[in-house]
């Protein structure tokens, strides 16, 4: 079964399992259109499993180059409140969302990409080709709550590298540092993630997965909501280098 019809994205069901596809030509990046459209996946799941149900989402990216490299760092030179509008509230999405969620990290995972990895609850990351990196600190780029979940998440001096070095890490380095939950080959990716994802799929039936997330995260998840869809200030400013 295959909910939508989406314009850059298809879902696609396994039982009480769906699979997310980014297919945003030609990296996956971000922009408000795209992240709303990613939200409307997420809600139409939400809708199709039902309250207090088994489930779990899984995100990947459509090939084994890329998963995200992150945001359209151009629209916001046209649209100040792009991030306000799209990416906060995709991160918000996902920080509350009642069912576990995978990110299948296919490929390349840079700069927003991080974060978005990051409000999964696990990372299953390619083996053999791709590299993670979060680089505001070379693109001269800052919101409030950058850092929350690199600190929540993940050790200090993994944060460290992450936040303040621009650290690339090769799937298992990353594996290494507690980033990603596990490593696969290109070609067991998917099957890894199911594997994944029914193991977990009914922690979700009492009701109270996003609740006890919010117990671990919700102080970043708190940032983030403070964030989204405002539009009487400036929430974030432009990079001042782009990629």
């Amino acid at each position: 079964m295959a909910l939508g019809p989406y314009k850059d994205l298809r879902v696609d069901q396994f039982d009480r399992v769906f699979v997310i596809t980014l297919q945003k030509a030609p990296e996956n990046r971000l922009n408000v259109r795209f992240a709303q459209e990613i939200i409307r996946a997420l809600r139409d799941i939400e809708a199709e499993l039902g309250p207090d149900s088994e489930g779990c989402v899984i995100t990947r990216g459509n090939d084994e180059k890329f998963w995200c490299t992150g945001l359209e760092l151009e629209e916001s030179d046209t649209n100040p409140h792009a991030n306000s509008d799209g990416f906060f509230p995709l991160l918000a999405t996902l920080l509350d969302y009642p069912f576990p969620t995978i990110a299948l990290l296919t490929g390349h995972t840079f700069g927003g990409a991080c974060p978005f990895a990051l409000s999964h609850d696990y990372r299953i990351m390619n083996s053999s080709r791709g590299f993670l990196s979060m680089p505001p600190v070379d693109l001269g780029l800052h919101f409030p709550g950058i850092g929350y979940l690199p600190r929540l998440k993940l050790r200090p001096q993994v944060a460290r590298k992450m936040l303040l070095e621009a650290h690339r890490w090769t799937g298992k380095e990353a594996l290494a540092d507690g980033i990603v939950d596990e490593i696969a080959d290109p070609k067991e990716m998917l099957e890894v993630a199911l594997k994944k994802a029914r193991s977990i799929q009914g922690k979700s039936k009492m009701g109270v997965y996003s609740l006890l997330r919010n117990e671990l995260w919700g102080e970043a998840a708190e940032k983030i909501r403070g964030i989204c869809y405002v539009h009487g200030r400036m929430v974030t400013a432009p990079a001042k280098a782009k990629i």
